[in-house]
């Protein structure tokens, strides 16, 4: 599955055959299917896996006592370990997503959509309890989920900071301009 995911971000889904994994994991193509029945399989498994496990946190975040602030705070430290965790994988998540097949496509596009609303409810919740400025929540989301869902790529050129500095830097760059003065 690494294997597949650094391929699939490399060259695409697409330009990427079995063979091609096949040659990276030096076995033979036929040994790969003994364990893959397909390319297809593999991309779904890779995002819906991921999709599930930002499904997962968001649960968590959201069904926490932390007040909407901290909320938002702990989404952000979500994407961001996920993201130094899984960044090939995440990578395939902006874009790759278009190559999956009618059901799998579905079903990821409706966890996406879920994890965007809870998104939204959080920052609401934010604006309304006085944390945020009383700025159009949609524009701030996707300011916000816009640098989340590419940080991949700059994360790999920037791999030596931690995930805890990141975490503060990427809250101060994105919320804390966005904070209502108390």
């Amino acid at each position: 599955m690494d294997v597949a995911a650094r391929l699939f971000r490399k060259k695409g889904f697409v330009a990427t055959s079995m063979q091609d994994i096949s040659s990276q994991l030096a076995i033979k193509p036929a040994s790969l299917y003994n364990h893959i029945h397909s390319k297809q399989d593999i991309l779904q498994s890779l995002l819906l896996s991921k999709a599930q496990k930002f499904i997962e946190g968001m649960q968590e975040i959201t069904k926490s006592s932390l007040n909407p602030l901290e909320k938002l705070q702990k989404v952000i430290s979500l994407h961001v370990r996920l993201t130094i965790e899984h960044t090939d994988e995440i990578s395939l998540m902006v874009g790759e997503w278009r190559h999956l097949e009618l059901d799998s496509k579905e079903q990821y596009v409706k966890a996406r959509n879920n994890y965007d609303r809870s998104f939204r409810k959080i920052l609401k919740a934010c604006v309304r309890d006085g944390y945020l400025k009383d700025l159009p929540v949609g524009v701030m989301l996707f300011s916000i989920l816009s640098t989340l869902r590419h940080l991949y790529s700059w994360y790999d050129r920037h791999r030596s900071i931690s995930s805890i500095e990141l975490e503060k830097q990427l809250y101060q760059s994105l919320v804390a301009g966005l904070l209502k003065e108390r």
